[in-house]
Formats: C-alpha cells, structure tokens, sequence
C-alpha cells in the first residue's frame, strides 16, 4: 500500500467540500465534515481495501492521514 493510494481512497469518503483540502498532513479531524458517519465509513473502508480492522478508538488516536497509515502499516 502506497501513501498517495491511501489518501485518495481516504479522500473518497467525504464530502466534496473537503476532498480538495485533504492531503496526507492533514488533521482529518479539523475538516468541517468529519463526524461519526465518516469515521463508520473510513472504517469500512480500511477493512474492505487493506483487510484491516481498526476502531474508532484507534482512528482518534490518528492526528493525520499519513498517521494513520502508518498505524495500519506497523
């Protein structure tokens, strides 16, 4: 799995507003859009894309979406 790759397929999960502002030293948390909604849905996709499972919990411990990539990839 690849930076870039994990940050489109991240990006998809929002709302058009925010998928021009995310990149992967962004605080996903801060963008307008981001909710319990988003988080069910990176879930999702986390599981289905890269056969991980993660919490919520473990989302919350992320600032960033390069953070969280390198949470899945350890």
């Amino acid at each position: 799995m690849e930076l870039k790759e994990f940050t489109v397929n991240f990006m998809d999960q929002f709302e058009d507003s925010d998928r021009e502002k995310i990149e992967s030293k962004t605080v996903f948390k801060d963008l307008d859009s981001w909710d319990s909604l988003t988080t069910m849905l990176v879930i999702a996709m986390i599981k289905t894309e890269y056969n991980f499972d993660i919490t919520a919990d473990e989302i919350r411990s992320c600032n960033t979406v390069e953070e969280l990539f390198n949470f899945i990839n350890k």
